[in-house]
């Protein structure tokens, strides 16, 4: 469970801890959540990613949000403070380990009414969702699925809403030459290249990319 690419960012070291250190923790139970996952190597988003997506969803304020990844719950819960009043949050993930401990932060944060955690895996879960449900969607999970998932995220995506795809980069790796890659990852090398080609080269939706963590790729539906 080691998230050994938080300690490879994609800008120099001293930008990166100045980030992680000036920018203020989060309070109370959410705070509590991610020093956990950080003392034990729990893959959660770095603190100034964790950041980036607190101001961008306090900033939009998003009604209904759709998690693929939920690891313990620490993200969620940080895009849920946000939601609207009438809004709700939905995660998936496939480990049950992670559903349990999730669905106890959950409770410690008091959002038990305001999200679904659904257990499974999301190749099998996201055909099921309805179409144009979400107006937030992040996707932080197997990085040689989210080409895969792309397609579908996109689908329940409302028009006019962000699809925000985390670890990206690969410390930088996906640049290199495939044959330089070692052979375990090399799946995740040709696949998160194929997602850049797909997304980069879209004449119609609006994307960027954000070097914080290990890269963050946004895409705006502007057309169903």
């Amino acid at each position: 469970m080691l998230n050994e690419m938080m300690h490879r960012p994609v800008v120099m070291p001293e930008i990166v801890e100045f980030m992680r250190k000036a920018q203020q923790g989060f309070p109370g139970v959410l705070g509590e959540i991610e020093a956990y996952a950080n003392e034990r190597g729990i893959p959660v988003v770095p603190h100034e990613t964790a950041k980036f997506i607190d101001f961008f969803c306090a900033s939009v304020q998003p009604t209904d949000i759709l998690e693929i990844g939920t690891a313990i719950g620490f993200s969620a819960s940080l895009m849920a403070q946000h939601l609207q009043t009438d809004g709700h949050l939905t995660t998936i993930d496939r480990y049950a380990l992670m559903y349990d401990r999730a669905k106890e932060n959950f409770k410690k944060m008091g959002l038990e009414e305001r999200v679904t955690l659904i257990e499974g895996d999301a190749a099998n879960v996201l055909p099921t969702l309805e179409a144009n449900a979400y107006d937030l969607v992040f996707m932080d999970s197997a990085k040689a699925k989210y080409i895969e998932f792309y397609p579908e995220c996109m689908r329940v995506l409302r028009k006019g809403g962000v699809l925000i795809i985390d670890d990206v980069f690969q410390a930088g790796t996906i640049l290199e030459d495939e044959a330089n890659i070692p052979k375990r990852v090399r799946k995740i090398h040709r696949k998160l290249n194929e997602l850049m080609d797909t997304v980069l080269n879209d004449p119609i939706h609006r994307s960027c990319l954000v070097p914080l963590g290990d890269g963050i790729l946004m895409v705006r539906k502007e057309a169903e």
